[in-house]
């Protein structure tokens, strides 16, 4: 590969950086020094910038915990270009950006620790913020008016 070639390389995998909310992160920064979210983010920014991997099912665990709402944005499109290309992305999150997003929702519940770990509602977010007697539901539906 020349210089040149793996200059572009390295542009392209620094964009992935910037594009998914993580364009502060220092070059040599130790992974142990990175959050959760951080870490996933990272984690999915390695796997655009390999060759296009598909029938891929991602799992992530609030990813969007500590970004600003413009790196939720980018972090969401990120998620799509994943979409796109045939893999499954499955996401545990409270935000609801991302939820009224989402192909299909399931809601766990009635309610966190103990009184939880029940299906409250399964089916597509516009369904959760009109059906949806649960905590995301009317989440969406205050969002909505």
């Amino acid at each position: 590969m020349s210089f040149f070639e793996q200059h572009a390389a390295i542009t392209k995998k620094l964009a992935f950086l910037r594009d998914i909310g993580l364009g502060y992160i220092q070059l040599g920064q130790a992974a142990t020094t990175l959050s959760g979210g951080e870490a996933q983010r990272l984690k999915i920014c390695a796997e655009l910038g390999v060759q296009a991997k598909t029938g891929v099912m991602y799992i992530l665990d609030e990813p969007t915990i500590g970004l600003h709402m413009h790196d939720v944005g980018a972090l969401i499109g990120i998620l799509r270009r994943l979409i796109e290309v045939d893999n499954t992305v499955v996401i545990i999150e409270h935000n609801l950006d991302v939820v009224s997003m989402a192909d299909h929702c399931v809601e766990l519940g009635p309610e966190a620790g103990d009184k939880g770990g029940q299906i409250v509602f399964e089916g597509t977010p516009l369904e959760l913020s009109t059906q949806g007697d649960c905590h995301t539901g009317r989440g969406l539906k205050i969002r909505k008016k």
